[in-house]
């Protein structure tokens, strides 16, 4: 038995995304052109990511997912594809400078009218999105927005999904940064406390996937 998952190398890296994953033509496009336009390109999921969320959502049947961070629309795409063709999505996100970047290519992969896109502050957005539809009404959350308010993503999310919904927390290993105990910044340290929050919560099953940085699967029990 294995005592740690196998480290990736570049070459093994390219040998998962070649054969281990699949990434549609207008999200491949996406990540291009984020690569060549935008500073932060990073900050976007990976395509293996993706790839997962993806297959999460059609293997929960999700017809109604709530996005908390949208940056430029990767994620977003790669949710909304998933859905079926009566699905919803409602993304939030503060920043309106990014998810033009990412609105021509939701059109072309004939999804945006799958997307309630919100350009507002993502914990006043969120607490809508509940006051508007109850608790227990969408089958999917994917949280991956400012790191300090995560914990509040998190209890917010877990009222509005559904028992049997899943919650998706990433950029959870930030980096490697939740190991290194000279780290002090709020950002890690809300980090270190949402992980250790989920993983004494007896309302949900959970894995936390060393999927790019991370990557905390919740079910609502």
């Amino acid at each position: 038995m294995a005592d740690h998952s196998i480290r990736l190398d570049d070459k093994l890296d390219a040998y998962v995304r070649s054969v281990g994953m699949r990434e549609s033509e207008p999200l491949r496009k996406l990540r291009e052109h984020s690569k060549k336009t935008l500073v932060n390109a990073q900050l976007a999921i990976m395509p293996e990511e993706a790839g997962f969320l993806d297959l999460l959502v059609r293997l929960c049947g999700a017809k109604r997912i709530v996005e908390i961070g949208v940056y430029a629309g990767y994620s977003t795409l790669a949710l909304a594809q998933a859905l079926p063709e009566d699905g919803y999505l409602v993304a939030l996100e503060r920043d309106e400078r990014f998810p033009p970047v990412g609105r021509p290519f939701w059109e072309e992969a004939g999804v945006a009218d799958k997307i309630d896109l919100r350009l507002c502050d993502a914990n006043e957005g969120i607490e809508k999105v509940l006051q508007e539809n109850g608790p227990d009404s969408f089958d999917f959350a994917f949280i991956d927005a400012d790191k300090a308010s995560y914990m509040n993503y998190y209890e917010k999310s877990l009222e509005l999904v559904k028992p049997g919904g899943v919650i998706c927390v990433d950029n959870v290993l930030w980096y490697g940064r939740v190991v290194d105990e000279k780290d002090k910044t709020h950002q890690t340290a809300a980090i270190r406390a949402i992980n250790e929050h989920i993983v004494a919560d007896d309302r949900v099953d959970m894995s936390m996937l060393t999927l790019g940085d991370g990557l905390t699967v919740v079910r609502k029990r």
